[in-house]
């Protein structure tokens, strides 16, 4: 966090908060499932294999679904060249958009998407195949906690700390907001999650504008 602009960093917070929204649409719509946070879909998928066949096939598919995401991610912000952010937030919105339309759909069509949308936006920030912030997972970013909170009690510096508490926050504020709004809205909750995408790719197109060529 502390490599990136303070304008950055407040678009990493809110893609958290994006993140952590859509993930509590996807948690409530599937029982249980997750459309952002692999690693437990990962522990299902195990479970289910032990035990649950279609629990096993339903948590398999989001997770082929999310990396199938960060791909079309990467390639449309490789295609997209300075504009990169933007383009992927974009197709985010899109995407989002399309899960709000499939609602009655039967089966995952729409976790899937969601899934994808979530994968997706992994590729704001991707550089040279890497992602400097994982902004729809927060393990990384609480053990950067947890060692800039030693360094309060050690001594050693632990820069940019802060900023990962900020992310954390933010995608928990995300997944409660999303919680309190699902019963009511349903699927257009999601559309809302459309609309928060198609601004934060405003956002970033502005930011980009603004850097010399």
């Amino acid at each position: 966090m502390i490599r990136f602009a303070p304008s950055l960093r407040a678009l990493a917070v809110c893609l958290a908060f994006l993140a952590g929204y859509v993930d509590a649409l996807g948690f409530l719509a599937t029982s249980g499932f997750f459309v952002s946070f692999m690693s437990g879909n990962s522990t299902r998928l195990a479970v289910g294999l032990a035990g649950a066949r279609a629990e096993a096939v339903a948590a398999g598919t989001l997770i082929l679904c999310f990396v199938a995401g960060v791909i079309l991610g990467a390639v449309v912000g490789t295609k997209a060249g300075r504009r990169q952010s933007a383009a992927v937030l974009l197709l985010v919105a899109l995407l989002l958009g399309c899960a709000a339309a499939a609602g009655s759909w039967p089966g995952l069509w729409t976790p899937g998407l969601l899934a994808i949308a979530m994968g997706a936006e992994n590729a704001v920030f991707e550089r040279e195949g890497e992602a400097p912030l994982g902004l729809t997972y927060m393990t990384g970013s609480l053990v950067r906690l947890g060692f800039g909170l030693s360094g309060l009690l050690t001594g050693r510096r632990h820069p940019g700390w802060t900023g990962y508490a900020l992310l954390w926050v933010g995608l928990v504020a995300g997944a409660l907001a999303g919680a309190s709004l699902f019963p009511m809205l349903r699927q257009d909750a999601m559309l809302l999650a459309s609309g928060g995408a198609c601004a934060l790719a405003a956002w970033a197109w502005i930011a980009a504008a603004r850097v010399p060529s």
